[in-house]
This record gives structure tokens, C-alpha cells and sequence, in this order.
């Protein structure tokens, strides 16, 4: 084969652009589309700003309120007698954690093994369990609190923490399900069928393909169940009421006694007329937002790792 042809004369290429007028593509207010154009973005950027206004604000008040009180005497003492000044809200961070940490402890295997289960079985009675998720999702938290007590406090005889765990197990499960169900489905049938192909049975395959490979969206689901979880109030007033005290007795975890949390005691505190105790309640709200809020950040960067995997 020859060489390519070499141009010599530069003269005889004829301009693509040739005729265009490029007067037509520039913006002007002048114009209907572009008008339209701006005023849609304006209404938009608009109405944005707007709906953030009342985040920014609730975040804005609970660090003035609540930033004044935080220190870590109050993050470390138990709290106070109505009319006595100082104390905090420390029995109330370790309650919280306990009880979430028990209600991960309870919902998670369980999520799991019923998202593997859904994400590989076309059956009814996995439409029927994929269905029964999707409204737990919409579950008023109130009757989960309801739930716990008729099955754990009324036949243990007291409130407990392990009441409280139940009842935000129960709010936690449906999310867990569904989150993890679709990220065992994201994976890539092609590994699946690598793994089954080199002889590895079902069992394997979930164990040592799917569930590793989907390990960042589960995860996603599991950092969104806690942050609700650890918000909720009204489960909590029926199942772990409330403790002045801290959860260990003599050395030992007692977690079948009334146990406090950080959204009992703004609900209880918000109310009193003393200002000692509101202003804890300020604080104690501020770090359930940042606790809530470290949920959510968590979660968010687990989801984009799995974006970028």
C-alpha cells in the first residue's frame, strides 16, 4: 500500500462552519427560549434555598442552644434532680448505644439471610415477604413500642433495655432487608455464574461471592436503620421508659432495668419548667443530631465506595 496523499494546497479545504451564523447561538433575554430558560432556573434555585431554610435553621438553633451546654462533664455525669443545677446525660449516651447496638445485634443476621433469600428466589412466598418489608418501612414506630412491650415487658414484669432493642429491631428490619436485598442483586450475574462454573455450590457462592461484593451497600442499609433507630422516641417511652442511673450495677450490665436515652430525655426535659433541665435537653438534642448525622455520613460513604467499585 502506497503512502497517504499529502495536502499541498490548504486553499481547497472548504470550512465545515462555512454559512453558519453564530449570532444565533448566543444567549439573550431577548430571545422566548432563553427567557424561559432563566426564569425555570431562577424558580428552581429559588424554591431550593427555601426548602433548606428550615434544616439550616433547626441546625443552627440546636448548636446556639445546645453548643453553650456541651461540655464533657455533661457528656459524663448522670442527670439532675429537678430543682439541682448542673449535671448531664452520660447513662443516657451509653443507653442508646446499647440499645441500638442490641438491635443490630437482632436485625442484622436476620436481615441478611432474608435479603439472600429474596434476591435468589422468584417464589410467591418471597413476593409475599418482599411485600410485608415494604410496609413495615411505613410501620408507625409507636406500634412497634407497642409490640415490645405486650412480648417482653408485660411477661418479664419491668421495663427493660432488651425491650427497648426489640421495639427498635423491629424499625430497623424492614430497612435492612430491602437495602441489602437490591445490593445482592447489583452484583454482576457474571460472577455468579464464574463461581458455579469453576464448581462451587449455592451455598459457596453467596457465602464467598455475592455477599462480599455486596458488602458496601449493606452496610449503606445498616448505617440508615441506626440512624432511625436512634432517633425514635415513642418505642422507647413503652419498652425502656427511663433511669436516672447508669445501666451497670456493681461491675455488671443489668439490661433488664429501666434504661435512659437520649430521646426519652429531651422529651422528658424539653417539657420541665426548670432551666437547668432544658438546657440539657438542648444539648442532649444537638448530640443526637450529630450522632444521627455520623450515621448518615457513614452510610453515604459506604454507598458511594460501592458507586465506585
Amino acid at each position: 500500500m502506497g503512502a497517504p496523499p499529502v495536502v499541498t494546497n490548504f486553499g481547497d479545504i472548504q470550512d465545515p462552519f462555512q454559512g453558519v451564523d453564530f449570532s444565533q447561538l448566543e444567549r439573550s433575554l431577548r430571545r422566548p427560549r432563553t427567557l424561559v430558560d432563566f426564569g425555570l432556573t431562577f424558580v428552581t434555585t429559588l424554591v431550593t434555598l427555601i426548602a433548606l431554610v428550615p434544616l439550616f435553621s433547626v441546625v443552627l438553633l440546636l448548636l446556639w442552644h445546645g453548643g453553650k451546654r456541651l461540655s464533657l462533664t455533661v457528656l459524663t455525669s448522670l442527670p439532675p434532680a429537678p430543682l439541682e443545677q448542673g449535671g448531664g446525660f452520660g447513662n443516657a449516651i451509653v443507653g442508646t448505644l446499647v440499645m441500638v447496638g442490641i438491635a443490630m445485634g437482632l436485625t442484622v443476621p436476620f436481615g441478611i439471610l432474608t435479603a439472600v433469600f429474596l434476591a435468589q428466589s422468584q417464589s410467591k412466598f418471597a413476593e409475599l415477604v418482599r411485600f410485608c418489608a415494604k410496609v413495615l418501612t411505613g410501620f408507625p414506630s409507636i406500634l412497634a413500642g407497642v409490640f415490645a412491650y405486650g412480648v417482653i415487658v408485660l411477661a418479664t414484669g419491668g421495663f427493660s433495655a432488651l425491650a427497648g432493642a426489640v421495639a427498635l429491631s423491629v424499625l430497623m428490619l424492614p430497612t435492612i432487608i430491602l437495602t441489602a436485598e437490591d445490593a445482592i442483586r447489583m452484583v454482576p450475574s457474571r460472577m455468579k455464574e464464574a463461581a458455579i462454573g469453576m464448581g462451587a455450590t449455592s451455598t459457596q457462592t453467596t457465602w464467598m461471592v455475592l455477599l462480599p461484593t455486596a458488602i458496601p451497600g449493606i452496610l449503606t442499609g445498616v448505617m440508615l436503620a441506626l440512624a432511625r433507630a436512634a432517633g425514635e422516641t415513642a418505642p422507647l417511652i413503652f419498652t425502656a421508659l427511663f433511669s436516672n442511673y447508669w445501666l451497670w450495677e456493681h461491675g455488671h450490665v443489668n439490661l433488664m432495668q429501666g434504661t435512659a436515652s437520649l430521646a426519652v430525655l429531651i422529651y422528658n426535659f424539653a417539657g420541665m419548667p426548670f432551666k437547668n433541665q432544658v438546657e440539657l435537653a438542648w444539648a442532649a438534642a444537638l448530640v443526637l443530631v450529630l450522632m444521627v448525622l455520623a450515621a448518615n455520613l457513614a452510610g453515604q460513604a459506604l454507598s458511594a465506595r460501592r458507586v465506585q467499585q
